[in-house]
């Protein structure tokens, strides 16, 4: 639970929600079997969705919030590059405003 809070304010914009799902795949025959499934829900933007399975519930989810983790640095590296690289009628309109504009030749 306190991961899960961690977790939560580090992103950007705040989740609105967390659902933890445990399963039991092989019922009683053991194994590798339990599975640990984490959906964050963020607004504006699609769910982070984790799935991961293990011997153990904690071994389970410990894996799947790890997958998680990943998940929240790549989607906050990607915002972060798409801020420093402006579209391209951006960079035009400011290119035009540097030179003086349309019409205001030498």
């Amino acid at each position: 639970m306190h991961r899960l809070q961690g977790l939560a304010r580090r992103l950007r914009p705040a989740p609105v929600s967390a659902r933890v799902a445990f399963t039991d795949e092989n019922g009683p025959k053991g194994g590798v079997d339990t599975r640990c499934t984490l959906t964050v829900e963020v607004p504006r933007r699609p769910a982070f969705h984790v799935q991961q399975l293990a011997e153990t519930h904690r071994l389970a989810f410990d894996a799947a919030f790890a997958g998680l983790e990943q998940l929240s640095v790549r989607d906050r590296e990607t915002t972060r590059a798409l801020r420093r690289r402006p579209k391209k009628y951006y960079v035009a309109k400011r290119l035009l405003e540097s030179d003086g504009g349309p019409g205001m030749g030498p």
